[in-house]
């Protein structure tokens, strides 16, 4: 349903300030749908053309429940395409549709501009529309059962991609053969110089080109004998280009691939993108668009926005603050080598320069930074402190969860790692023909936490069902170099 024409002139409106305020997005496509409609295009991250999967019901009936109970309420539901198309609850308030469509404008500004998504399909709503209709061909072809069974098996290792992939060329485009599958010869390159009958044993020595000769071969042999040549991140790619797939199984786990890394940028940038939005919506609100009589409900709209909880972050607050904290800095010149070396908190608190740089610095940093960036440049004690953030951990001898410790490096280091590829595994491929058998064999880059040996043990499991050889892992388990492995039947562990 379309915007009513009351609604529609304040879109109007509040796009305008947006543009005044120096925003720059596609244009954006409101619609307004009902609580059940929106839950179930949220249950489809914001995509109801795509493929069927009992995921999305699970979802949905999630959402349907903490509705129902109070526990959750979705405002809006924006997508990064172009057009944006954005969603509004039909049951939202006047002037919550207001600051809604404000915060909608920011996260549009946040995709087209912020540098992790340059990259990205802005015609995503026909790509994954086009993924629907080959997934339902293939279950009509092989079997419902057949292809979901293949799909959940990709699904539950789609985060086993390279997230920079769409950024940098990090890989050859020529791929070697996995052994056990016919290897084309190549053909000998011709060492031997152009020259006169005369000179050519002058030129073209026989020693010479032997040992050209042979060198080239052991540079083959040594080339393929390595596979891959060095470790490969984007392990969904590897297994596209080299495990033995049906026609429709590489397609599947291609779809499965394509969505990921169109998901990953929004992944990257959690805090910065709901910071920056929770930065527009507020200053539109407070300074052009709400009136006297709607400012007490902005306010406690806003307030329950960038609330934090006991044992969780918030990403509309962490972003927000940072956000005003950068703009109040490089307005008054509280930054750089003079303003460091400051002794006294005193002095640093009367620190004024008039630079009146802020607006300007933080559509720098929207335009160029992701979170662990973002993070690790401008999280500062002051913050840590204003935020009374924390880090908590489990007391076996209280069997409760409690505050580990308030100081700001242990903070920083904390929220740097939980961010830090998703705060997920870095496993990558190292060896495709392991033990000259065939084998795969994956190395976990461990950085201080143990894999759980459940969930190592079904991605073993899963990648066994792709690769249909034994699939190895080599990690460490109690700071000991243990190698995992599933050959089809059992799992195993070996002390290395």
């Amino acid at each position: 349903m379309s915007l009513s024409p009351e609604l529609e002139s304040t879109r109007q409106e509040i796009a305008a300030h947006a543009r005044d305020y120096g925003l720059d997005f596609f244009e954006v496509i409101f619609e307004m749908v009902d609580f059940e409609t929106m839950n179930q295009i949220a249950a489809y991250d914001g995509f109801p053309v795509r493929y069927p999967h009992w995921r999305f019901g699970m979802e949905y009936n999630r959402m349907s429940k903490a509705y129902a109970y109070g526990l959750q309420k979705i405002y809006e539901l924006v997508i990064n395409t172009d057009p944006c198309y954005a969603y509004l609850m039909n049951c939202n308030r006047f002037v919550d549709q207001k600051t809604i469509m404000a915060h909608v404008y920011g996260h549009c500004d946040f995709f087209k501009n912020n540098a992790c998504f340059a990259h990205t399909n802005r015609k995503m709503v026909d790509v994954m529309a086009n993924h629907g209709t080959q997934i339902r061909r293939y279950m009509e072809r092989y079997g419902e059962e057949k292809v979901e069974d293949f799909l959940d098996t990709c699904l539950s290792i789609e985060n086993l991609i390279d997230f920079h992939t769409p950024h940098i060329v990090r890989y050859e485009t020529k791929e070697k053969p996995v052994a056990g599958y016919d290897d084309p010869q190549e053909d000998m390159p011709n060492f031997r110089l152009k020259s006169k009958p005369h000179m050519d044993k002058f030129i073209n020595p026989t020693d010479y080109l032997k040992e050209q000769e042979q060198q080239y071969k052991d540079e083959q042999k040594a080339y393929k004998a390595q596979f891959p040549s060095e470790p490969f991140r984007d392990v969904l790619l590897f297994l596209m280009q080299h495990a033995p797939l049906e026609n429709w199984q590489h397609e599947v786990l291609s779809i499965v691939r394509d969505e990921a890394l169109y998901f990953a940028p929004q992944r990257a940038t959690k805090i910065m993108n709901e910071g920056w939005a929770s930065y527009w919506h507020s200053t539109i609100m407070t300074q052009k668009a709400a009136n006297a009589s709607e400012i007490v409900d902005f306010a406690e709209l806003h307030s329950g926005t960038v609330a934090m909880a006991g044992k969780q972050l918030n990403p509309y607050k962490i972003g927000l603050e940072i956000f005003r904290n950068i703009e109040e800095r490089w307005n008054t010149g509280r930054f750089g080598k003079a303003y460091d070396e400051i002794a006294t908190y005193e002095e640093k608190k009367a620190w004024n320069k008039e630079l009146g740089l802020g607006r300007q610095k933080i559509f720098e940093v929207r335009r160029v930074y992701n979170d662990v960036m973002f993070l690790d440049e401008f999280l500062t004690m002051e913050l840590c402190e204003d935020m009374k953030l924390f880090t908590f951990a489990y007391n076996g001898n209280t069997e409760q969860y409690e505050i580990a410790s308030r100081q700001f490096q242990d903070i920083k280091s904390k929220l740097l790692t939980s961010l830090t590829n998703f705060g997920e595994p870095d496993i990558r491929v190292t060896d495709g023909n392991f033990a000259n058998r065939g084998e795969l064999l994956l190395h976990h880059t461990h950085e201080g936490v143990d894999l759980k040996q459940d969930f190592a043990q079904d991605t073993l499991r899963n990648l066994y069902r792709i690769w249909k050889r034994p699939v190895n892992l080599e990690t460490l388990v109690d700071d000991r170099k243990v190698r995992l492995s599933f050959d089809g039947t059992d799992h195993s562990s070996k002390l290395l």
